[in-house]
């Protein structure tokens, strides 16, 4: 299993700070989405907003004790992202910047649409969208009904569609949507669009969990897209469609497992910080979750280094994935469990924890899809030589 060297404990470490800046906000925000606009100015905001743009594209990367950070390396990501949804979960997806959509045009984009994807952010702080999931078809890719119908004259493309459970939507100035330009398999593509484009209209969903990630509703009425933002025409169909989208999931499935084992690790962090009284056998339960998730943290950070290393390999992505989200929903609601009745009044915060971690369930797919991964993986024996990662519960109290 990896460790991280210097470098990427210099990371932890201010990420980790930055973090515990943010998390007194944690409950304001999850009360009311627009706190994020009053937390411009904090480190980890203006950070994240110039963070994830190739070197190529950024000439004021992070630099911390020297040494440079773009978070384009998977593993990077994945150690800056649990920091800060060690902090809070709601705060991380409400940061400002390229995020998923990032990866995606960092993937498939040309030379002409990363200049200007990522000029946008480095003109301001910019949130993105990242417009897959649709209603009644979640996240398959081969399900989409948004549908891109070429103008007779050649000159783009009309746009038409809805998605659902998009996360910063209303904030958004800019972002992916995912699309098809007719009915076969290799109509499958993306294109970049601008919020303020005609036909483009958003809408709050209420959620109980990642409130501050202020997800809604994208209604897509012939918005014009021109022949130049959809995302791949250098490329075949075949890449710049499902081949290409899947290297881009593996890529991002391991930052997904990390925020989930970020938020475990709040869970573990606020029982040792609030019930200092632990009763032996308590202390024991509490060390044993905890190195439940060091284990899964390992796994996801190897994860990181195979997609680093191959885009095609995400069978380990998969299988952090689905792992962490798990991990993350027990170890929050056995926190909870270890206050008692009435947990959900006294603990405001650990009752957010355990909110939020239900929504990462359907980041970056869900767990059957996952499941599906990994199995299909263990059919080719792409698993042999890894030592199996125990399935056991967080605590004998959730069987």
């Amino acid at each position: 299993m990896p460790e991280l060297d210097r470098r990427l404990r210099t990371l932890s470490r201010h990420a980790r700070g930055w973090a515990a800046e943010l998390r007194p906000y944690a409950l304001e925000l999850d009360l009311d989405p627009d706190v994020v606009f009053r937390l411009r100015d904090a480190p980890a905001f203006t950070c994240a907003a110039h963070l994830q743009i190739p070197a190529a594209f950024n000439p004021a990367p992070l630099v911390l004790a020297g040494e440079r950070f773009h978070l384009t390396a998977v593993l990077e990501r994945v150690v800056f992202c649990e920091e800060i949804a060690r902090g809070d979960l709601g705060m991380m997806l409400a940061l400002p910047g390229a995020s998923m959509s990032g990866v995606l045009v960092g993937a498939i984009g040309d030379r002409a649409q990363q200049e200007w994807f990522y000029g946008r952010l480095l003109d301001r702080p910019t949130w993105t969208f990242f417009a897959l999931t649709e209603p009644g078809g979640g996240t398959d890719a081969g399900g989409l009904r948004t549908r891109a119908i070429e103008l007779a004259d050649g000159s783009g493309w009309s746009l038409t569609g809805r998605k659902r459970y998009i996360s910063n939507a209303l904030r958004a100035s800019v972002g992916v949507v995912f699309l098809r330009t007719g009915d076969g398999p290799l109509d499958l593509g993306a294109a970049l669009v601008d919020t303020a484009t005609a036909g483009f209209t958003t809408a709050h969903v209420p959620t109980l969990g990642v409130r501050g990630a202020q997800l809604g509703e994208l209604t897509l009425e012939e918005v014009p897209v021109a022949a130049h933002q959809l995302l791949g025409r250098h490329v075949s169909p075949l890449r710049r469609g499902s081949w290409g989208w899947q290297r881009t999931f593996n890529l991002m499935r391991p930052t997904v497992a990390a925020m989930a084992v970020g938020l475990a690790q709040a869970a573990c962090d606020h029982v040792r910080e609030h019930r200092r009284a632990l009763r032996p056998v308590e202390r024991d339960v509490l060390a044993r979750v905890e190195g439940e998730v060091e284990a899964v943290r390992r796994l996801t950070r190897l994860a990181a280094v195979e997609v680093d290393s191959d885009s095609s390999n995400g069978h380990l992505a998969s299988a952090a994935k689905l792992r962490a989200t798990r991990l993350a929903a027990r170890v929050t609601r056995w926190a909870l469990r270890s206050f008692g009745p009435g947990a959900r009044l006294d603990q405001p915060l650990l009752d957010k924890f355990d909110r939020d971690a239900g929504a990462l369930e359907y980041m970056e797919g869900t767990g059957n899809v996952q499941r599906l991964a990994v199995a299909s993986a263990m059919e080719r024996g792409a698993f042999d030589g890894y030592a199996r990662v125990s399935d056991r519960d967080a605590t004998r109290e959730d069987r």
